[in-house]
């Protein structure tokens, strides 16, 4: 297959050249390009010049990939790579990879560039379908593949994951026809809840403050190992036990799973679960905010509290500081409580934080084996002031 160039957009996608080899190597040594490609670690000089050397060549030659050189048009300066990574003239199928230069990011250089590519493919090598896979966890890969038109349609295990990453990833295809035009905003645009939860999920979990009637300052952070042996013992209580759905009997093993949990969801972008940390910083409870797949706009909440931390009034000073950050970092219009009919404790805590409870649901859920009922409360960003 012979290298090819495209101007689209402002970009120019030309081949690699040997000169290119110093501008690459800069470029990844940047942590985010080793954290979520598979580059060599550390990345030296020389795995710079075989790739714009020998590598890249080899793919054009062979017909097994088109990776391209994403330059600005007017000055010609390196900004990013941008290619398919694979061809598989069998299926009439390639794959998209890229990454943008530290230098050159916040341009929308990986969308431009992408969408040009992906474009060429369809026209030029007459390709039925490009994928797009990412690990969970990059949602900066993952906004731009939006933005490209691609339909991001599950989950699968990576074939090569990055050196220390997570082994699954999301996977997307585009068809003809699907790719934005240049300078159309497209899906996921700047303005959208997609641009700015990828922003959230895309960062390390935020630790939130709140400070109780009493005066107690409590912190709402992430997850941690030390906290194993704590909700061990709060699983393992008769009260939690009743009115939960935790496994019982309760083991380390099960802690273990649910901290591995809850790193994934909020990598998926689909939950945030804080742990309520009291002012000697112990574990005294957890807050789980789930989105909803059906509704961008809803979240349902569930909590746990330590037995030594009930009755302090920490869990409704803690759920207002989870349910602000959802209101207005994720754009929250609703978030919904539920709890099984006789649950007080959580009743209290869920009105005393601004809940107005709606309802019951008769058998609603099986709890336990048996079918209960529920009651349902719901809690608007105005209810909180």
């Amino acid at each position: 297959m012979e290298p090819v160039e495209i101007t689209e957009d402002g970009l120019l996608l030309r081949p690699w050249r040997p000169t290119d080899a110093a501008d690459v190597h800069r470029a990844c040594q940047d942590p985010d390009i080793q954290r979520w490609t598979t580059v060599p670690r550390p990345y030296l000089p020389e795995h710079a010049s075989d790739f714009v050397g020998a590598i890249s060549a080899a793919a054009w030659a062979q017909g097994t990939g088109a990776p391209f050189a994403v330059c600005d048009a007017a000055t010609g300066d390196l900004l990013g790579s941008c290619g398919l990574v694979s061809i598989d003239r069998g299926l009439d199928s390639g794959e998209l990879g890229y990454w943008t230069a530290p230098w050159a990011r916040g341009q929308g250089v990986a969308v431009r560039a992408c969408r040009a590519v992906t474009r060429w493919a369809f026209d030029a090598l007459k390709l039925r379908r490009v994928i797009w896979q990412a690990e969970l966890g990059n949602h900066a890969s993952r906004l731009v593949a939006l933005r490209t038109g691609f339909r991001i349609g599950g989950e699968l295990r990576l074939a090569h994951p990055a050196e220390g990453g997570r082994p699954d990833g999301w996977v997307g295809s585009l068809l003809p026809g699907e790719v934005p035009a240049p300078g159309d905003v497209g899906p996921a645009g700047p303005d959208t809840l997609d641009a700015r939860r990828a922003a959230v999920f895309g960062r390390p979990q935020p630790t939130l403050l709140a400070t109780t009637a009493g005066g107690a300052e409590l912190r709402m952070r992430p997850m941690e190992e030390r906290d194993l042996d704590d909700i061990v013992t709060t699983c393992q209580d008769l009260d939690t036990v009743r009115w939960t759905s935790v496994p019982h009997p309760y083991q380390r093993g099960d802690a273990e799973g649910y901290l591995a949990f809850v790193q994934g969801t909020w990598a998926r972008g689909t939950s945030g679960c804080f742990v309520i940390a009291g002012p000697d910083d112990r574990f005294a409870g957890t807050i789980d905010l789930r989105l909803q797949p059906t509704d961008p706009l809803l979240a349902d909440v569930g909590f746990m509290t330590a037995p030594y931390a009930r009755g302090r009034g920490w869990m409704p000073a803690a759920l207002v500081a989870v349910a602000a950050w959802g209101f207005t970092t994720l754009g929250l219009a609703r978030i919904e409580w539920s709890a099984n009919v006789g649950n007080t404790a959580s009743r209290r805590a869920a009105e005393k934080a601004g809940f107005t409870v709606e309802g019951t649901l008769r058998g609603a859920l099986t709890h336990r084996g048996e079918r209960v009922d529920i009651w349902r409360a719901g809690l608007l960003a105005e209810d909180l002031a």
